[in-house]
Protein backbone atom coordinates (compact mmCIF):
# COMPACT_ATOMS: atom_id res chain seq x y z
CA UNK A 1 0.00 0.00 0.00
CA UNK A 2 1.67 3.30 -1.10
CA UNK A 3 0.22 6.58 0.58
CA UNK A 4 0.88 10.30 -1.05
CA UNK A 5 -0.21 11.24 2.77
CA UNK A 6 2.74 13.07 4.12
CA UNK A 7 3.65 10.84 7.43
CA UNK A 8 5.89 13.14 10.61
CA UNK A 9 7.17 10.69 13.14
CA UNK A 10 7.87 13.08 16.70
CA UNK A 11 10.63 11.37 17.59
CA UNK A 12 13.17 8.94 15.95
CA UNK A 13 14.49 6.97 18.95
CA UNK A 14 14.50 3.03 18.49
CA UNK A 15 10.88 2.89 16.86
CA UNK A 16 10.53 5.82 15.38
CA UNK A 17 13.81 4.85 13.20
CA UNK A 18 12.21 1.34 12.19
CA UNK A 19 9.24 3.09 11.18
CA UNK A 20 10.94 5.04 8.53
CA UNK A 21 12.74 2.55 7.94
CA UNK A 22 9.76 -0.07 7.24
CA UNK A 23 8.56 3.00 5.52
CA UNK A 24 10.87 3.28 3.28
CA UNK A 25 11.47 -0.80 2.56
CA UNK A 26 8.03 -1.22 2.03
CA UNK A 27 7.86 1.51 -0.20
CA UNK A 28 4.95 2.58 1.18
CA UNK A 29 6.34 5.84 1.57
CA UNK A 30 8.75 7.50 0.21
CA UNK A 31 11.27 10.24 1.16
CA UNK A 32 9.22 13.31 -0.27
CA UNK A 33 6.69 12.30 2.04
CA UNK A 34 8.06 11.68 4.86
CA UNK A 35 9.17 13.89 7.61
CA UNK A 36 10.86 13.74 11.71
CA UNK A 37 12.12 15.50 14.34
CA UNK A 38 14.10 14.84 17.07
CA UNK A 39 15.48 16.98 19.83
CA UNK A 40 18.75 15.72 19.74
CA UNK A 41 21.32 17.09 16.76
CA UNK A 42 23.57 14.32 16.95
CA UNK A 43 20.61 12.05 16.11
CA UNK A 44 19.35 14.35 13.98
CA UNK A 45 22.44 14.22 11.92
CA UNK A 46 22.26 10.45 11.91
CA UNK A 47 18.71 9.90 10.72
CA UNK A 48 19.35 12.42 7.80
CA UNK A 49 22.88 10.99 6.62
CA UNK A 50 21.39 7.26 7.12
CA UNK A 51 17.52 7.51 4.96
CA UNK A 52 17.99 10.66 3.47
CA UNK A 53 14.69 12.41 5.30
CA UNK A 54 14.59 15.76 6.73
CA UNK A 55 14.77 15.86 10.36
CA UNK A 56 14.15 18.88 12.10
CA UNK A 57 13.61 19.73 15.34
CA UNK A 58 10.00 21.89 16.15
CA UNK A 59 7.17 19.83 16.15
CA UNK A 60 4.79 22.55 15.14
CA UNK A 61 6.58 23.56 12.34
CA UNK A 62 6.67 19.97 11.36
CA UNK A 63 2.78 19.49 11.92
CA UNK A 64 1.73 21.84 9.68
CA UNK A 65 3.22 19.96 6.71
CA UNK A 66 1.56 16.54 7.53
CA UNK A 67 -1.77 14.49 7.11
CA UNK A 68 -0.67 11.46 9.68
CA UNK A 69 1.62 12.51 12.86
CA UNK A 70 2.98 9.64 14.42
CA UNK A 71 3.96 10.37 18.45
CA UNK A 72 6.57 7.80 18.66
CA UNK A 73 7.92 9.64 22.37
CA UNK A 74 8.39 8.15 25.34
CA UNK A 75 4.79 8.45 27.55
CA UNK A 76 6.39 10.62 30.06
CA UNK A 77 6.95 13.56 27.00
CA UNK A 78 3.85 12.82 25.06
CA UNK A 79 2.21 15.64 27.34
CA UNK A 80 4.71 17.94 26.26
CA UNK A 81 4.44 17.19 22.96
CA UNK A 82 0.62 17.46 22.75
CA UNK A 83 0.84 20.94 24.62
CA UNK A 84 2.85 22.02 21.92
CA UNK A 85 0.58 20.68 19.26
CA UNK A 86 -2.74 22.07 20.96
CA UNK A 87 -2.91 25.16 18.04
CA UNK A 88 -2.05 23.29 14.78
CA UNK A 89 -3.58 20.06 15.52
CA UNK A 90 -7.14 19.69 14.03
CA UNK A 91 -9.94 17.19 12.20
CA UNK A 92 -7.41 16.51 9.33
CA UNK A 93 -4.65 15.43 11.12
CA UNK A 94 -4.73 12.10 11.89
CA UNK A 95 -2.89 11.54 15.38
CA UNK A 96 -0.68 7.83 15.76
CA UNK A 97 0.40 7.22 19.35
CA UNK A 98 2.72 4.46 20.14
CA UNK A 99 3.15 6.24 24.12
CA UNK A 100 2.66 3.29 26.19
CA UNK A 101 -0.46 3.44 28.40
CA UNK A 102 -1.78 6.78 27.24
CA UNK A 103 -5.51 6.62 26.36
CA UNK A 104 -7.28 8.06 23.30
CA UNK A 105 -9.19 9.78 26.01
CA UNK A 106 -6.05 11.38 27.17
CA UNK A 107 -4.69 12.69 23.89
CA UNK A 108 -8.41 13.77 23.17
CA UNK A 109 -8.44 16.09 26.31
CA UNK A 110 -5.39 18.43 24.87
CA UNK A 111 -8.28 19.42 21.97
CA UNK A 112 -11.44 20.19 23.44
CA UNK A 113 -13.63 21.18 21.04
CA UNK A 114 -12.26 19.30 18.07
CA UNK A 115 -12.96 16.14 16.72
CA UNK A 116 -9.51 14.88 17.09
CA UNK A 117 -8.82 11.46 14.91
CA UNK A 118 -6.72 9.30 17.34
CA UNK A 119 -5.07 5.80 16.46
CA UNK A 120 -3.46 4.06 19.68
CA UNK A 121 -0.87 1.70 18.93
CA UNK A 122 1.25 -1.22 20.53
CA UNK A 123 4.10 -2.15 18.69
CA UNK A 124 6.32 -4.75 20.13
CA UNK A 125 10.55 -5.14 20.33
CA UNK A 126 11.08 -7.83 17.04
CA UNK A 127 9.90 -4.55 15.21
CA UNK A 128 13.65 -3.92 15.16
CA UNK A 129 13.85 -6.67 12.80
CA UNK A 130 10.32 -5.70 10.98
CA UNK A 131 9.40 -8.86 12.30
CA UNK A 132 7.17 -7.41 15.15
CA UNK A 133 3.22 -7.47 16.45
CA UNK A 134 1.32 -4.31 16.86
CA UNK A 135 -2.25 -3.92 18.32
CA UNK A 136 -3.80 -0.75 17.14
CA UNK A 137 -7.03 0.50 18.85
CA UNK A 138 -9.07 3.56 17.14
CA UNK A 139 -10.37 6.52 18.70
CA UNK A 140 -13.58 8.03 18.96
CA UNK A 141 -13.37 9.55 15.80
CA UNK A 142 -11.17 7.77 14.14
CA UNK A 143 -12.78 6.22 10.61
CA UNK A 144 -12.44 3.08 8.88
CA UNK A 145 -9.71 4.87 6.52
CA UNK A 146 -7.69 6.11 9.41
CA UNK A 147 -7.24 2.56 10.73
CA UNK A 148 -6.53 1.20 7.60
CA UNK A 149 -3.80 3.86 6.66
CA UNK A 150 -2.22 3.03 10.34
CA UNK A 151 -1.81 -0.85 9.86
CA UNK A 152 -0.29 0.19 6.42
CA UNK A 153 2.24 1.76 8.35
CA UNK A 154 2.86 -0.35 11.39
CA UNK A 155 2.71 -3.72 8.73
CA UNK A 156 6.14 -2.26 7.37
CA UNK A 157 7.63 -3.85 10.75
CA UNK A 158 5.64 -6.77 11.28
CA UNK A 159 2.28 -7.84 11.69
CA UNK A 160 -1.05 -6.00 12.96
CA UNK A 161 -4.30 -6.93 14.97
CA UNK A 162 -6.80 -4.39 15.71
CA UNK A 163 -8.82 -4.67 19.51
CA UNK A 164 -11.98 -3.86 20.11
CA UNK A 165 -11.73 -2.23 23.40
CA UNK A 166 -9.08 0.04 24.71
CA UNK A 167 -9.06 -1.74 28.55
CA UNK A 168 -7.53 -4.91 26.10
CA UNK A 169 -4.56 -2.69 25.40
CA UNK A 170 -2.82 -3.15 29.04
CA UNK A 171 -3.44 -7.11 27.92
CA UNK A 172 -1.33 -6.26 24.72
CA UNK A 173 1.70 -5.44 26.67
CA UNK A 174 0.99 -8.08 28.54
CA UNK A 175 1.15 -10.59 26.12
CA UNK A 176 3.16 -9.16 22.50
CA UNK A 177 4.64 -5.80 24.38
CA UNK A 178 6.34 -8.33 27.26
CA UNK A 179 6.16 -11.66 25.56
CA UNK A 180 9.54 -11.30 24.01
CA UNK A 181 11.03 -10.86 27.06
CA UNK A 182 9.23 -14.26 28.01
CA UNK A 183 10.22 -16.25 24.85
CA UNK A 184 14.18 -15.02 25.58
CA UNK A 185 13.86 -16.40 28.91
CA UNK A 186 12.82 -19.36 27.28
CA UNK A 187 15.32 -19.68 24.36
CA UNK A 188 18.48 -18.98 27.54
CA UNK A 189 16.93 -22.14 29.63
CA UNK A 190 17.00 -24.37 26.06
CA UNK A 191 20.64 -23.09 25.55
CA UNK A 192 21.68 -23.44 29.09
CA UNK A 193 20.15 -27.14 29.29
CA UNK A 194 22.24 -27.91 25.67
CA UNK A 195 25.61 -26.71 27.18
CA UNK A 196 24.77 -28.59 30.92
CA UNK A 197 24.00 -31.45 28.98
CA UNK A 198 27.04 -31.07 26.49
CA UNK A 199 27.06 -28.76 23.82
CA UNK A 200 28.87 -25.77 23.10
CA UNK A 201 26.92 -22.44 23.64
CA UNK A 202 27.39 -21.43 20.06
CA UNK A 203 25.38 -24.47 18.99
CA UNK A 204 23.01 -24.31 21.80
CA UNK A 205 22.29 -20.92 21.12
CA UNK A 206 21.38 -21.49 17.33
CA UNK A 207 19.44 -24.79 17.77
CA UNK A 208 17.35 -22.76 20.75
CA UNK A 209 16.45 -19.67 18.71
CA UNK A 210 16.00 -21.71 15.63
CA UNK A 211 13.53 -23.83 17.46
CA UNK A 212 12.03 -21.18 18.64
CA UNK A 213 11.85 -19.47 15.24
CA UNK A 214 10.65 -22.34 13.36
CA UNK A 215 8.05 -23.59 15.65
CA UNK A 216 6.47 -20.04 15.46
CA UNK A 217 7.11 -19.64 11.90
CA UNK A 218 5.20 -23.68 11.65
CA UNK A 219 2.15 -22.27 13.91
CA UNK A 220 1.59 -19.14 12.15
CA UNK A 221 1.81 -20.73 8.16
CA UNK A 222 0.01 -23.71 8.84
CA UNK A 223 -2.98 -22.24 11.09
CA UNK A 224 -3.26 -25.02 12.87
CA UNK A 225 -4.43 -25.42 16.34
CA UNK A 226 -1.19 -25.35 18.52
CA UNK A 227 -2.15 -28.85 20.38
CA UNK A 228 -2.25 -30.28 17.21
CA UNK A 229 0.80 -29.34 16.57
CA UNK A 230 2.26 -30.14 19.89
CA UNK A 231 1.17 -33.99 18.73
CA UNK A 232 2.81 -34.10 15.69
CA UNK A 233 5.90 -33.80 17.41
CA UNK A 234 5.43 -35.36 20.72
CA UNK A 235 4.91 -39.26 19.36
CA UNK A 236 3.69 -41.75 22.05
CA UNK A 237 6.10 -42.51 24.72
CA UNK A 238 8.59 -40.60 23.31
CA UNK A 239 11.20 -38.19 24.29
CA UNK A 240 9.15 -35.30 23.97
CA UNK A 241 6.24 -36.79 26.12
CA UNK A 242 9.38 -36.84 28.74
CA UNK A 243 10.27 -33.49 28.33
CA UNK A 244 6.75 -32.32 28.56
CA UNK A 245 6.22 -34.32 31.86
CA UNK A 246 8.56 -32.42 33.22
CA UNK A 247 7.36 -29.04 31.80
CA UNK A 248 4.06 -29.62 33.69
CA UNK A 249 5.72 -30.81 36.92
CA UNK A 250 7.08 -27.18 36.98
CA UNK A 251 3.60 -25.64 36.26
CA UNK A 252 4.48 -24.53 32.95
CA UNK A 253 1.82 -23.35 31.16
CA UNK A 254 0.07 -21.86 34.35
CA UNK A 255 3.06 -19.99 34.98
CA UNK A 256 3.68 -18.31 31.71
CA UNK A 257 -0.20 -17.56 31.76
CA UNK A 258 0.53 -16.12 35.53
CA UNK A 259 3.89 -14.29 33.43
CA UNK A 260 0.96 -12.48 31.43
CA UNK A 261 -1.87 -11.58 33.44
CA UNK A 262 1.27 -9.86 36.08
CA UNK A 263 2.53 -7.76 32.95
CA UNK A 264 -0.76 -7.01 31.79
CA UNK A 265 -2.00 -5.82 35.69
CA UNK A 266 1.53 -3.98 35.69
CA UNK A 267 0.57 -2.23 32.26
CA UNK A 268 -2.86 -0.55 34.35
CA UNK A 269 -1.49 0.25 37.01
CA UNK A 270 1.23 1.92 35.22
CA UNK A 271 -0.76 4.01 33.03
CA UNK A 272 -3.68 5.50 35.34
CA UNK A 273 -0.10 6.74 37.21
CA UNK A 274 1.03 8.53 33.92
CA UNK A 275 -2.29 9.94 33.62
CA UNK A 276 -2.77 11.38 37.28
CA UNK A 277 0.55 12.19 37.48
Amino acid sequence: MFTDKTIGIVGVGNMGEVLLRGLLAAETSDRAHLLATEILPDRRAFITDNYGVEVGKNNVEMAKRCDILVLAVKPQYIDKVLLELVEVVNEKILLVSIAAGITTGHIASFFPGTEVRIIRVMPNAPALVLRGAAALYPGLHATEEDLTLARGIFETTGRTVVVQGEELMDVVTGLSGSGPAFVFMMIEALSDAGVQLGLSRKVSNLLAAQTVYGAAKMFLETGRHASELKDLVATPGGTTFAGMRALEKGIFRSTVMDAVEAASHKSAELGKKKQSG
